[in-house]
Order: C-alpha cells, then structure tokens, then sequence
C-alpha cells in the first residue's frame, strides 16, 4: 500500500486572486469547482493528474506571519532567456523579492502577493521534463529521516540522500521531485503551502492513515471538524492531509 500526492494546498486571503496568479505564473488554467480555485494543466480539470501535481488555493481567514514558509515551490526555466522573461512576467503579476537569506544564490527567490515565497531556477537539464512545477521543497533538520518517512508514505522513488538533502520523484519518473533540504531553525507556526495525499482507488483510507502513524505521524486538529479527509503532521511537524479516495 502507498499514498501518491494529490496536489500542493496554499492558503490565501483572496483564493481566486491567488489563483490566477499562479495558473499565469506557470502557463495553466484556473478552475473553480466550489470554494477553492484548482490550479493545473490546460485541457479540463484533472485530478489528480497523472504527470504534475497541481495546485489547489483554499481559503482561510488569517494572513500569512512574516515567518518564511517551510514549504514551498521551485519553478524551472528552460533557458536564460526564459528565466528573465520569467522572473520579469511575474514581477508584473504582483510577486514581490523575497530575501530568504539565500545571499548571492544562482536563483531568484520571490513571494507571490500573499507573501508565499517561492524560487524561479536557473536553467539546467534535470529541469526540462518536470513541467513548469520543477520541485516542493520542504525545509526540514533531518533529511535522511524525511526520506524515510516520506518514501514510505508514498509510491515516489527515493533518488538521493545525504546528511545535507533528500530526492524523491513519481515512480514513473515524471513530474516534479519532492526536495528535503537541510535547514536551521525547527517549524514554529503552521504553514501556508502543504501536500495533500490520495490513496489508490480500492484502498482504504482509515487503513493508510493508520500506516503513516505507524511511521511516525501524528494526528492534527486545525478545528476541521467533520471532514472527510484525515490531517496529520509527519515526524518533524510538516502538516498534510490524507484525502477519501475518489
């Protein structure tokens, strides 16, 4: 049994607006079944899809703190040219720079309108096939532990690990990865970006949640109440969401 990635969850003040935002910021559509705004490929509302992971904004009542995200998206480019045209395209459509402490790094760190940073990479040949979503990167202090737990947690290949970082990417090697970087500092406040996780169609949920605590998850309440999805947190305190199969 395994859990895949559903789609990347982030909260917004203004679900529609922020929507937009990233359905031009990655060349796809905005889709508004109900209260959020899904954001994916062009075509029709897919989901979950079976390259990408998409984006779904939910609404929520609270601004974003000034605390960095301990999640958060890595966007590849194609070339140079690509890269500024990028980083210029999506200044226009209100991402703000970002100061993260990345000092003279060889990528460009901004924040979307709601101030959830996110980094626009330079271009490289690992980047061409992962769609324009090139990794979800989690901020963590133990990468060899997230590995574990998280490659257990899903059907995803394990690709590399180290004291300093993890790779994990689709079993079908397509899509974008899932990096766990070595950070300083421990999560403080809950985040604004996390992963929402579907079991197969057939495998029951109350099942799999059981497996992932299990593995070292704790159960979480965020005042959800009745819901038909399970919220957990993962070893380090990383929140997600364990959906009903569809």
């Amino acid at each position: 049994m395994a859990l895949r990635p559903a789609h990347v969850i982030i909260k917004a003040l203004a679900p529609e607006a922020i929507g937009r935002f990233w359905a031009e910021a990655l060349d796809w559509q905005a889709y508004s079944p109900g209260v959020t705004t899904y954001v994916g490929p062009a075509g029709g509302l897919v989901w979950p899809h079976p390259e990408f992971v998409g984006i779904d904004v939910v609404p929520v009542p609270q601004a974003k703190t000034a605390e960095k995200n301990r999640v958060h998206l890595d966007l590849a480019t194609r070339s140079a040219a690509h890269r500024e045209e990028l980083v210029a395209r999506l200044r226009a459509l209100g991402a703000k720079p970002a100061d993260v402490g990345q000092g003279t790094a060889p990528w460009t760190v901004l924040a979307d309108p709601e101030g959830n940073e996110f980094c626009v990479l330079q271009p490289q040949e690992i980047h061409r096939d992962t769609g324009p979503i090139d990794a979800v990167v989690v901020d963590c202090v133990d990468p060899r532990a997230m590995a574990r737990f998280w490659g257990r947690a899903m059907d995803w290949t394990v690709h590399e690990v180290t004291d300093e970082h993890a790779v994990l990417r689709s079993a079908k090697d397509v899509g974008p990865y899932f990096r766990f970087l070595r950070t300083p500092g421990v999560k403080t406040v809950p985040d604004r970006v996390h992963v929402d996780l579907l079991p197969y169609p057939g495998d029951d949920k109350e099942t799999e949640v059981a497996r992932l605590r299990d593995l070292g998850a704790a159960d979480l309440d965020v005042g959800q109440g009745d819901v038909p999805w399970t919220c957990l947190t993962d070893p380090e305190g990383h929140e997600f969401c364990v959906l009903a199969p569809s």
